[in-house]
């Protein structure tokens, strides 16, 4: 599998979208098996990954993590394929959930260290190592609850009573990107870039 879960850090005032700048990209590849942070100077290293995926992976990135990822390449990263977990759980059940409301309604011991407004903090404070500790503990979290997901068509929500409510889910490969042979995308690499 060349699919890639990612998660990024921002800095700056959230009610103005337009002007967040990233601080730290998280992201498990899973060809790999590894975790790699970027920072926003080191970027360039992270486009070659993007580009040879089959698809990236987020929680709440199609309207967060992507279009600000979006602003510092060249290309059209909107345009590669995308699996947003929050997309699909808003779909089916109407609601959107907090990503570590689901992990930990869904998964044994598995949450969360912190939130976006200490890791903005700490990286005001010179604490990049932590910023990128909390941003891979993140994506850790995002591909824990895309696997369960995806292994048994169902996630969890903890409801006011305190009962498990079921999402059903469906994390496949569109039949688009998985070729008529069985094999993904055909080797194609991800390119939007203007000739």
């Amino acid at each position: 599998m060349k699919e890639v879960v990612l998660d990024i850090e921002t800095i700056g005032d959230i009610k103005k979208f337009d002007e967040l700048k990233i601080t730290v990209v998280s992201i498990y590849e899973y060809e790999t098996d590894k975790y790699t942070s970027f920072e926003e100077h080191e970027l360039g290293d992270l486009w070659p990954v993007l580009e040879k995926a089959e698809r990236t992976i987020g929680y709440n990135s199609e309207h967060f993590d992507m279009p600000i990822l979006n602003k510092y390449y060249t290309g059209d990263l909107m345009a590669f394929p995308h699996l947003d977990l929050l997309k699909v759980i808003k779909e089916i059940n109407g609601k959107r959930y907090k990503l570590d409301d689901v992990a930990k309604a869904t998964l044994e011991n598995v949450s969360k260290s912190a939130d976006g407004l200490e890791a903005m903090k700490w990286w005001e404070e010179g604490r990049k190592e932590d910023v990128k500790r909390y941003c891979e503990q993140d994506v850790k979290v995002t591909k824990e609850v895309y696997e369960y997901g995806k292994q048994n068509k169902m996630l969890y929500i903890q409801t006011l009573t305190g009962d498990l409510q079921p999402i059903g889910v469906n994390f496949d490969l569109p039949k688009e990107i998985v070729g008529s042979n069985g094999e993904v995308g055909g080797g194609n690499i991800n390119l939007t870039l203007p000739l």
